[in-house]
């Protein structure tokens, strides 16, 4: 969506629409500078400026002022009033040092010494320039914020050039978040730190040339290995059965079926779904818009989807309108996808691994496997290969392979488990075939939807 100007209140800030990707700014028409970024998620009240020095614009910087959930309009319009007061003196709001020694671009001090940008600055910078501007997913933004304004507080107005000079500082806090935190979270912290330090480094030259990360000894990530075999799928899908929300059930099935990521799934559109040339569009995977592709469906995944739209129009009938998996959450969509490991021992990224797995016995190559989990293809010789003349025929029964080597693993528990029978058999099937040729928005031959 496209930036907007309202006056800014409480209630006019809670009736803005979230946007569907990435997000806009809504800029009070009262007080200029100040303004609300609004996210899917968040919606923060900021200000921004410019910092002058020696009478000429030196930058112009955005600052936080807190989460709009979290405080009203009125007390944000007053703090962005002192805020800019101080902006338009030459100072940062948030800092108690000269606009002088806060530009983004550093000075030399008279005795030599840099005067660097403070990890808070640079991630500001790093927050617009960086993520912003090349429309990271919000999600990604979050991870990032997460870091430094958790993992790092205590060093956001610590300059970098002081943590450069002090690598063993920083060690000590890799050691220390891996003790409170664990390995995964204390190397994701630093990469975060190893990124913002070289981004602010294009601009300041002065700032050492050892990244202070470089001083990590970095902890070993295992590659996760959390998939099923083709023995495990009968107990899993029991366990499923038992999911009372068939939306949530057909969620996680799909899932399996695709080898997808979550994240990915949970935004799926009915208008996506071309089920004459039986494929699911992704307009907007990890990756973003250029990593878009479609899904190749089985027979066993347009049923999954048939049931999933079905059940939604009935438990949800408003939110279905937008979503394939809707849910009573404030996207619409299922949001939140972890299920208790008692209830359900797989989901998520472990469905993943198991699609990768299940494919290798049902003698799908590598290649092709990670085709359809849209995988980048390793060496020289897989760019070469047109996806889209696979597409239609090769990949389509590959896929297909896979579907059906899960349901093969099941074996008469298809008929002989009352639970499994009365939501996978013929007389489920049967329901969902009538549902979908009877819909006037597709029209689904019978035989693409049969067992």
């Amino acid at each position: 969506m496209t930036d907007i100007r309202i006056s800014l209140t409480d209630k006019t800030i809670a009736q803005l629409p979230a946007p569907k990707e990435g997000w806009y700014l809504a800029r009070d028409t009262e007080l200029k500078g100040f303004f609300v970024v609004i996210g899917k998620r968040r919606r923060t009240f900021t200000v921004q400026g410019d910092l002058r020095r020696g009478g000429k614009r030196a930058s112009s910087i955005r600052v936080s002022i807190g989460d709009a959930s979290e405080m009203s309009t009125r007390a944000a319009r007053a703090t962005a009033k002192e805020y800019l007061a101080q902006i338009s003196r030459g100072r940062h709001p948030k800092e108690n040092k000269p606009a002088e020694e806060t530009s983004p671009t550093p000075a030399m001090e008279s005795g030599g010494t840099t005067a660097s940008i403070t990890l808070r600055q640079a991630w500001e910078r790093y927050l617009e320039a960086h993520l912003i501007r090349k429309n990271r997913s919000e999600k990604t933004v979050e991870g990032y914020r997460d870091h430094v304004e958790r993992i790092f507080a205590e060093w956001l107005d610590t300059t970098l050039h002081e943590l450069a000079t002090d690598p063993a500082r920083v060690a000590k806090k890799h050691d220390e978040v891996t003790n409170e935190n664990g390995p995964y979270m204390a190397n994701g912290s630093m990469r975060t730190l190893r990124a913002i330090y070289n981004h602010a480094r294009k601009t300041n030259r002065s700032l050492p040339s050892d990244n202070p990360a470089d001083a990590v000894d970095w902890n070993v990530e295992e590659r996760r290995n959390t998939g099923m075999g083709s023995a495990d799928l009968k107990g899993w899908f029991a366990q499923l059965a038992a999911i009372d929300n068939p939306v949530r059930r057909e969620f996680h099935l799909f899932t399996l079926l695709c080898g997808s990521r979550p994240t990915a799934l949970q935004e799926a559109k009915p208008e996506h779904i071309d089920f004459r040339r039986r494929a699911l569009h992704i307009p907007k995977p990890k990756g973003g818009k250029k990593k878009a592709f479609d899904i190749l469906l089985s027979r066993q995944m347009i049923l999954c989807l048939i049931r999933a739209i079905r059940c939604g129009r009935q438990m949800y009938p408003v939110q279905a309108r937008e979503w394939v998996f809707p849910a009573d959450s404030t996207s619409g969509h299922l949001a939140e996808t972890k299920e208790d490991r008692e209830m359900l021992s797989k989901w998520g990224n472990d469905l993943r691994q198991t699609f990768r797995t299940i494919a290798t016995a049902a003698g799908v190559s590598e290649i092709d496997a990670k085709l359809l989990m849209n995988h980048a293809i390793p060496g020289v010789n897989g760019g070469y290969i047109t996806r889209h003349k696979l597409l239609e025929d090769h990949l389509r029964s590959q896929q297909q392979a896979i579907s059906s080597a899960v349901f093969a693993a099941l074996g008469a528990s298809m008929t002989q488990e009352i639970s499994l029978h009365d939501w996978l058999g013929r007389g489920g099937n049967r329901r969902a075939t009538q549902w979908i040729a009877s819909d006037r928005k597709q029209d689904v031959p019978q035989a693409d939807c049969s067992n």
